[in-house]
């Protein structure tokens, strides 16, 4: 029979459970929930202080979160990858891969697959997918590939490529940390590298001929992003055909081949788009076609073609010789994130009209504040247009994410800088010249003082949900270990699985976890389970290191449903999938890779 815990060991025990269940809660921002479980340690324990053998559990070592290089690695190689990203660095491997698909998609599909899983071993995956949902998609429809069959697939490759070395993911870091802070030899970058890549592999094999065959047909809804069909406004002036007229014989003029999304009346008044509905001199018809077929309604209809409030003439031209349409997606930390295009003064700091904003998961049927004012995320894509030489420099220049169907990807002079920084800091981390923590900072100061970043992009590459996640997490991950709840919870596993062997137990534990991260934070869950996995181990005799990567491991099985982690959404909204789909495919990846390493985890420790 276990013994009862003591009264802080159960209230740390209590306010775990209450903090996965907040962090389940997706209406609930994660760094809203970090700071009030950070501030109900603090509190508690300063209201109650605790005490074991003559020590006190100090509350200031709950902010030691704040300092832990753990924290500090995971920041710096957060802006190492932004730095990557920035300069376009990976963006001739889209290029490529838009290549060989054209001749082969299957074999592209197994490449798109290898690339994803291999640039996040080393890159955080968030910016890679946003990179590569747009060229995936376009390429899918061109070669009529079913844009379903691959970008789950690509989305799932890189949670798997995660999962290989100590950097791949916040969660190897801090796992990695933790068990270091608890007594273990630290790993090294590769030190796990030979079970992920058993795992890794059997998993890219079920992607790549599985996935593609259970899937289900899935409406993209980046389907519209090509760079030939956007929005735009047709002002009728006075004298115009459609001037007095309803809209149905409006539509008959174009011969049925005008579709009418809106009528703007003025600047807050929308007229449904009824047959029998007049269309009066100042209204502006929001439609939705290819250039050339705009410019023919615009002809047919003695209309003048306006992208919202940007009049399109001589200087604005919509289709000349000089000029070109292409597509800005919204990355992570960048400038355009969660601001508006007019706060920032788009259109006169980059002499672009914007013509068209896609919002992955939404329908962008209108836009009731205009494209303009309308808050930006990550994921979204504006379509804009603007001079041959303009979108050259942009691209150059690497401030933006730019994609264009009709060019080459950009390649900033600064992107050789980028990769080989980044190549320095996984190398003398690798060779054991550096601790991580060190090499990622380093690689952080070069990375600004050869330009591929500045100050405001490393603030903007810094997340703070992330940080706040980790200090709250290892924050509890100390009071469990010091009030004794962490051993409590390891003799409970044990009570239960008292007449398994040990590699069922680690099976198990491995299970847990996977089972946690789906639900909950994956941070959380692998830094919490994390003593409780030492303990285990301690009690059993067996090695801790086999225990420390089943919850490592475990931690990283994001596959099941679309909330488990960020891109699972990304990718849910950009194909059209819905929530049974990371069922289908997801749950029999996470009974896969927990099958393959509950195998290879006691063969390669030798129990």
């Amino acid at each position: 029979m276990l013994a009862v815990p003591n009264l802080h060991a159960t209230s740390v025990l209590l306010l775990t459970a209450i903090a996965l269940i907040l962090f389940s809660r997706r209406k609930i921002p994660l760094e809203t929930t970090s700071l009030l479980v950070l501030v109900a340690l603090l509190v508690g324990f300063t209201a109650f202080p605790y005490s074991n053998n003559g020590q006190v559990l100090e509350t200031r070592s709950f902010f030691s979160g704040f300092g832990h290089e753990a924290l500090i690695a995971v920041c710096s190689l957060m802006i190492i990858g932004h730095g990557v990203v920035r300069t376009g660095a990976l963006e001739p491997v889209g290029l490529l891969l838009a290549r060989v698909w054209g001749r082969s998609p299957r074999l592209a599909l197994l490449l798109a697959l290898l690339a994803a899983a291999f640039f996040s071993a080393f890159v955080n995956n968030t910016p890679i997918v946003i990179l590569m949902l747009p060229v995936l998609v376009t390429v899918s429809m061109r070669s009529k590939v079913s844009t379903s069959q691959v970008l789950m697939p690509v989305g799932f490759a890189t949670l798997l490529g995660g999962m290989s070395t100590t950097i791949g993911t916040s969660t190897n870091l801090l796992v990695v940390s933790v068990a270091s802070d608890l007594g273990l030899d630290r790993f090294s970058m590769f030190d796990f590298l030979l079970p992920a890549s058993i795992a890794v592999g059997v998993g890219i094999l079920y992607l790549w001929l599985v996935v593609p065959l259970i899937m289900p047909e899935r409406t993209p809804v980046m389907s519209d992003t090509s760079p030939r069909v956007f929005n735009a406004y047709l002002f009728i002036p006075e004298g115009s055909f459609a001037d007095g007229k309803s809209l149905s014989d409006t539509l008959d003029k174009t011969q049925g081949e005008m579709s009418i999304q809106q009528i703007l009346r003025d600047e807050t008044t929308y007229i449904r788009p009824l047959p029998d509905a007049r269309i009066m001199a100042g209204d502006q018809l929001g439609i939705r076609d290819t250039p050339e077929r705009l410019k023919e309604f615009e002809r047919t209809l003695g209309a003048t073609l306006y992208t919202r409030n940007v009049k399109v003439d001589e200087q604005h031209p919509l289709a000349d010789a000089e000029q070109q349409i292409a597509e800005i997606v919204v990355t992570q930390g960048s400038l355009l994130e969660n601001n508006t295009l007019r706060n920032i003064r788009f259109k006169d700091t980059y002499q672009l009209v914007v013509l068209a904003l896609h919002r992955a998961g939404v329908e962008m049927k209108s836009l009731p504040k205009g494209v303009m004012s309308t808050r930006l995320y990550a994921g979204d894509v504006i379509l804009v247009q603007g001079g041959r030489k303009q979108l050259a420099s942009i691209r150059r220049e690497g401030q933006l994410l730019m994609l264009d169907a009709t060019s080459d990807l950009p390649f900033t002079h600064r992107a050789s800088y980028a990769i080989a920084i980044m190549a320095a800091v996984v190398l003398s981390a690798a060779l054991g010249w550096m601790p991580i923590s060190v090499s990622a900072t380093s690689g952080v100061a070069l990375m600004i003082l050869t330009r591929c970043l500045n100050w405001r992009d490393v603030g903007g590459a810094l997340s703070t949900s992330v940080v706040l996640v980790i200090v709250a997490s290892l924050a509890l991950a100390t009071a469990l270990q010091q009030t004794g709840g962490a051993d409590y919870l390891a003799l409970l596993f044990l009570e239960y699985t008292r007449d398994f062997s040990a590699t069922i137990v680690l099976s198990l534990l491995m299970l847990l976890m996977a089972i946690l991260t789906n639900v909950v934070s994956n941070n959380a869950a692998a830094v919490v389970g994390t003593p409780i996995a030492v303990s285990i181990a301690t009690e059993l005799g067996l090695p801790v290191e086999a225990f420390v990567l089943a919850v490592l491991f475990g931690a990283n099985m994001s596959f099941a449903t679309p909330m488990a982690y960020q891109t699972n959404l990304l990718v849910m909204n950009t194909g059209g999938y819905v929530f049974s789909d990371f069922l289908r495919a997801g749950v029999p990846l996470v009974l896969l890779i927990w099958l393959t390493l509950s195998v290879v985890l006691p063969m390669l420790y030798g129990f």
